[in-house]
């Protein structure tokens, strides 16, 4: 197909950062700032600075602040990270900025001051709208960013450095809010990301099986010819025995699961059989890397 533009894949994309925007922008209009959770990120932060110019009178929109804050952090992604990366993450920085302003006077709170239903419907809304943004391989600035750079400038592991600067904004509302505003934040928080994860994964749940048998060639021919799988042959070698031990590889379903078990029982039920989580599985028999 050459190096050209897939308009669909693009046209796909702009949707999936659009709705997913607009539901981010709702989760936090309709459940966030109204009762003052602010649930780490950029937005956290914003949540907090809006509620202190609020008590001084002055008017500081939320989304106006994350479009700054981002763009400012933006500068050197864009210089260090790649064209495409950039394009959907200004996208997605936009898009939502935009649409938690355009949603701040026309959404209600729906919380109804109950905090805990707060946290649970704003992490579930904000989850599926960050999730759908993460699918298309940007996000929506903040402490995404702000990892990286961490990790660029200061060697700190990107997960551990998005975790201290959520924690650190969660402290900061302390305050401002109250610690069980904070508590219920990081109960938000939390929520969020497990849905975030599960909509970039879908509904997908593959598994990895390694099995080391002796009849490893009668598993391996069921494996293909019966289950239809593919099974890869992976050179061991026992450190007591010292004799060579090969092992079969299989990635499969999690309903396959049970199917696998039944071959490997039947054909050697002295067999050891390792099965673990697959985050993601793509080539034959699965998902192509292009169509996500």
């Amino acid at each position: 197909m050459g190096g050209g533009v897939d308009v669909r894949r693009v046209a796909r994309d702009v949707v999936l950062i659009v709705v997913g925007s607009a539901l981010y922008a709702f989760g936090v209009d309709a459940f966030a700032v109204p009762e003052g959770l602010a649930a780490g990120g950029v937005t956290g932060l914003a949540t907090v600075i809006y509620a202190v110019g609020a008590e001084h009178g002055l008017y500081l929109p939320v989304g106006t602040q994350t479009l700054i804050m981002n763009g400012l952090l933006m500068i050197p992604v864009i210089r260090t990270g790649g064209l495409r990366y950039a394009a959907r993450t200004i996208g997605g920085i936009v898009a939502s900025s935009l649409f938690i302003d355009l949603f701040a006077p026309v959404v209600p709170p729906l919380g109804g001051g109950d905090l805990l239903l707060c946290a649970l419907w704003g992490g579930v809304i904000c989850g599926v709208g960050l999730g759908l943004v993460f699918r298309t391989g940007g996000n929506t600035g903040g402490t995404d960013i702000v990892a990286q750079l961490a990790n660029r400038r200061l060697g700190i592991p990107v997960g551990t450095a998005s975790v201290i600067v959520d924690a650190l904004i969660v402290l900061v509302s302390i305050p401002v809010f109250s610690l069980s505003n904070a508590l219920y934040a990081m109960v938000m928080m939390y929520l969020m990301c497990r849905v975030l994860d599960a909509v970039i994964d879908g509904p997908r749940s593959e598994r990895a099986a390694w099995i080391i048998s002796q009849n490893h060639d009668r598993i391996a021919n069921a494996v293909m010819y019966s289950l239809g799988r593919g099974c890869t042959e992976v050179s061991a070698r026992g450190v007591w025995s010292g004799n060579p031990k090969p092992m079969l590889l299989v990635i499969l379903s999690n309903r396959e699961v049970g199917m696998l078990k039944e071959i490997v029982s039947d054909a050697d039920p002295e067999a050891l059989m390792i099965i673990s989580e697959v985050h993601e599985a793509f080539g034959e028999g699965f998902e192509g890397m292009g169509r996500r």
